[in-house]
């Protein structure tokens, strides 16, 4: 698998951000040390997600709740 981790930001929620673009899978580390993964995640949507201006906003509108998930 061939992840591209998302340049640094700033996020007082989320720590890291990665995106496989062959399984669709977006895995998102949290500041408290959780790791997530979100599947079926478009490539389109990880990159809108990329260019957010803030990262935990996109996350809660856009991703969770919708897209299935589970804790690493």
């Amino acid at each position: 698998m061939t992840w591209h981790t998302y340049p640094s930001f700033e996020s007082s929620n989320i720590h890291s951000i990665r995106y496989n673009e062959s399984t669709y899978t977006l895995e998102v580390a949290f500041q408290n040390g959780g790791v997530y993964e979100y599947y079926d995640i478009p490539s389109h949507v990880s990159k809108e997600f990329e260019q957010a201006p803030s990262k935990g906003q996109y996350l809660a509108a856009n991703i969770k709740g919708v897209y299935r998930y589970s804790k690493v």
